[in-house]
């Protein structure tokens, strides 16, 4: 019974995209082909540097199992990017319904009279996947956009549409961008007009405050007007009494009483 009748390896190699300082893992995938449970079990030239997970197990009848290999983080690049390291994959038939507490070391022991394939696995290191290319959504002032062809020639639904819109704006009349112009200065004129009103209005307020701070702060001008009117009338001189022979005497030949006489005097005399 050959090992191609109990498990088969994809794939055949063991490819790592090496990098230092990083953790990398790659798969393998056992395909049982035939009617038997087979235990299977892995190793490998330099335990310390990979890591198997599950490394023993049992594959059911017509089935598969996963397996992973992550190989730890190096520190030094691998001369010419060779790999020297390899994996052994023991399979052997179990008995039917048999799990992973079933399988023993001694099941995998050529000398104790068990039948067991061996399948040998290879590295190989490969370079890393580059990271894809920034991708600039707008291209400059003035340039068509970019437009890529897939394989069978036709353009994706997206580039279509960009595609007609750059060809609708590309084509429109220059009318509109006349109209844009007039738009454009008409907005300006109104913008420079409403700046002048406000800095009219500015002015016109700040007139307004130096007013009413002068109000405020000495006599108002008609107060003082007032004022020298009623002090003026005040101190107009006395009209002086005619001097004469008639001065004592009145018209009907009274004695006339002086304009220094109080009225109280007057009637004294009398």
């Amino acid at each position: 019974m050959s090992t191609d009748e109990l498990l088969s390896i994809e794939p055949q190699e063991l490819q790592f995209p090496f990098e230092l300082r990083k953790q990398i893992s790659c798969s393998l995938r056992l395909l049982n082909k035939s009617d038997y449970y087979v235990a299977f079990k892995i190793k490998t030239t330099n335990p310390k540097k990979y890591c198997v997970r599950p490394n023993t197990g049992v594959v059911l009848p017509r089935s598969t199992c996963d397996v992973i290999v992550t190989m730890q983080a190096q520190k030094e690049m691998p001369p010419d990017m060779q790999c020297k390291d390899k994996f052994l994959l023991l399979s052997v038939i179990t008995s039917p319904g048999a799990t992973l507490k079933d399988i023993t070391p001694e099941m995998f022991n050529k000398e104790a009279g068990h039948e067991v394939e061996e399948c040998k696995l290879r590295v190989a290191y490969v370079a890393p996947p580059r990271p894809p290319s920034p991708v600039h959504e707008g291209s400059e002032e003035g340039s068509s956009p970019r437009v890529s062809v897939s394989d069978n020639g036709n353009l994706s639904s997206s580039e279509q549409t960009a595609v007609s819109r750059s060809y609708v704006q590309g084509s429109e009349p220059e009318e509109n961008s006349a109209e844009a112009r007039a738009l454009i200065s008409k907005l300006t004129e109104e913008r420079n007009s409403a700046i002048q009103e406000k800095k009219q209005l500015q002015q016109e307020l700040e007139l307004l405050r130096h007013h009413s701070s002068k109000s405020r702060g000495g006599i108002p001008f008609m107060y003082i007007i007032l004022v020298g009117l009623i002090l003026s009338q005040r101190a107009e001189p006395l009209r002086p009494v005619p001097s004469g022979d008639d001065s004592g005497t009145g018209d009907d030949g009274s004695p006339a009483i002086s304009s220094m006489d109080s009225p109280h005097r007057g009637l004294s005399d009398q």
